[in-house]
């Protein structure tokens, strides 16, 4: 017999939009989707082609094979890039193994690869602000010789900071950081070096900076705010500390349905959710359906702004 979990308690779900799936992760997964669907398993993918266990076991279902390096794929094989961008070494690598590659970077990715490559063209050194170890800095500092870049994490990082020429400087940052935070850092950069190049527009993705937004309008109406995501996605985690240094009372990434903590649910009154830009919506549906399965809960749309941005597939995928 199932057991019934409905009790009494009234909750207030206030989903917060935007949320979820960016243009960026769209065409990414499209990406696979095609590619499997006209070159036939396997297709193989360096590294998740979003950060998303859901989304990369769905796919490897179909026929993609998932690796971290060119080393574990076969000489000639169709390999997909994934949206996090590579360095050119990787590039080169896969055109002198005969690999048939697919490029599924999202162009506002690659946009900051561009800046980045004309900055060094001109001379300078480039700051770029980001986190250790995440494929996308990875991926941007691999696009200029190792000693042109140099990685800058926090705001003490900034005021640390001893370049050779002050004059001759510029920056990028990662596109899924906190813009709070790294509007702190460029503050401290372009006061230490007022000559500092930028970045021709904003770095940090239009979906990252709408989904924070999102998070910031409900966040003090909200007890607890479940953000939908997985550990490993920068942007994910921003969202969660958006809540918590916004008015949240509580905030937490689970990954699905399973990894929510009930007892934070029973003593919240309100609860604000959303996803991270990786997450698909029916992770959320989920979400709402679990809650709703213990719980009476009324369901209110906080809408802040709403995206119409599309990116197209590569040509080869759509001939």
């Amino acid at each position: 017999m199932t057991e019934d979990f409905t009790n009494n308690s009234m909750k207030t779900i206030i989903l917060a939009e935007p949320r979820g799936f960016c243009a960026g992760v769209d065409r990414a997964v499209r990406i696979v989707e095609e590619s499997l669907n006209k070159f036939g398993a396997p297709v193989y993918v360096r590294h998740e082609i979003v950060h998303n266990k859901h989304v990369v076991n769905r796919l490897a279902a179909m026929g993609a094979v998932f690796v971290e390096e060119l080393d574990d794929i076969p000489d000639g094989e169709h390999v997909v890039f994934s949206a996090h961008g590579v360095a050119k070494a990787v590039v080169d690598e896969a055109a002198r193994r005969n690999m048939i590659a697919v490029d599924a970077t999202c162009p506002l990715v690659t946009k900051v690869h561009v800046e980045a490559t004309r900055h060094h063209e001109d001379g300078a050194h480039i700051l770029l602000i980001g986190h250790a170890g995440h494929p996308e800095v990875k991926g941007t500092m691999g696009q200029v010789k190792p000693d042109a870049m140099t990685l800058i994490e926090t705001v003490a990082d900034a005021r640390a900071i001893m370049p050779a020429d002050p004059s001759q400087l510029a920056y990028a940052t990662q596109t899924t950081l906190s813009v709070d935070d790294t509007a702190e850092i460029i503050a401290v950069l372009r006061e230490r070096f007022p000559s500092i190049k930028g970045p021709r527009g904003e770095d940090i993705c239009y979906a990252t900076t709408n989904r924070q937004q999102a998070v910031k309008d409900i966040a003090d109406q909200s007890d607890l705010v479940l953000v939908i995501g997985a550990e490993n996605s920068s942007n994910s985690k921003r969202l969660v500390e958006v809540a918590e240094r916004f008015g949240a009372k509580q905030a937490m990434l689970i990954a699905n349905a399973d990894a929510i903590t009930w007892p934070l649910v029973d003593q919240a009154a309100a609860i604000g959710i959303t996803a991270g830009a990786s997450a698909p919506e029916e992770l959320v549906e989920d979400v709402i359906a679990a809650i709703a399965n213990r719980y009476q809960i009324t369901i209110k749309r906080h809408v802040s702004t709403t995206e119409t941005v599309t990116f197209n597939i590569p040509s080869v995928l759509r001939s």
